[in-house]
């Protein structure tokens, strides 16, 4: 089962890192972030790749020059591309296949062989783990383990939000649109049709949006023991 992983954009709220490197390749503990979350899906046995480039896509296919042990697919999908866009463009490489998804600024301890398992087992379109976050984040509505709606920023932050780590069937290529993100039209219209279900993961889960964000990763590194290190 590949994995994709969205590696594509210009992470504008990191603007003291990524003027010179795009998000993904953002040191961790000396790695990039996009290093550790594809460690993560290796512990689990997923180890084909294809990594979505867009904004300084070239740091990230030099930096696989010199990386062995995974198979990479290095997919151009545009500068401005949106999410959704950026994972219609690479349909061809999965091949019709079920296949993991993810943003390329979060890390966390999901088990994903579960969150295939949880997949499988409900044959729907479409899975997204969800993950507590802080209230700036929009929350999305569950009914049981199937998603129903989806709020922005409420006022108290003590539901589930998109973590990322998607499962999706091939099926999903016909909701998305090379100009609209993933999380608006796409996700919304898989809600209404009930194709969308939610892997509740209630462990570890950082996203590296701001400079304090980095800064919280890299103190939970030097401890030994960050929260998404499962390997």
């Amino acid at each position: 089962m590949k994995v994709v992983i969205l590696c594509g954009g210009a992470g504008s709220r990191l603007a003291e890192e990524t003027q010179a490197v795009p998000k993904p390749m953002v040191e961790i503990g000396g790695r990039p972030i996009l290093w550790h979350i594809m460690k993560l899906y290796a512990h689990h046995g997923f180890t084909e790749f294809i990594l979505c480039l867009g904004y300084k896509g070239d740091l990230i296919r030099e930096f696989f020059l010199q990386e062995h042990g995974w198979r990479v697919v290095l997919a151009e999908t545009g500068l401005g591309t949106p999410t959704g866009g950026r994972i219609k463009a690479i349909e061809r490489y999965v091949r019709g296949e079920t296949f993991l998804a993810t943003y390329g600024d979060g890390v966390g301890d999901v088990r994903i062989d579960q969150l295939v398992s949880f997949h499988r087992s409900h044959r729907r379109i479409a899975t997204v783990t969800g993950v507590h976050r802080p209230p700036q984040f929009g929350e999305m509505d569950v009914d049981g383990d199937r998603v129903v709606g989806f709020h922005e920023k409420p006022p108290v932050g003590t539901g589930w939000v998109n973590g990322g780590f998607f499962a999706f069937e091939p099926a999903v290529f016909a909701y998305l649109d090379a100009e609209i993100p993933l999380e608006r039209g796409p996700l919304e219209r898989l809600v209404r049709e009930e194709q969308l279900m939610v892997f509740r993961h209630e462990g570890y889960w950082h996203h590296m949006d701001t400079i304090r964000d980095r800064q919280i990763l890299e103190e939970q590194w030097a401890t030994g023991t960050p929260g998404w290190k499962v390997w």
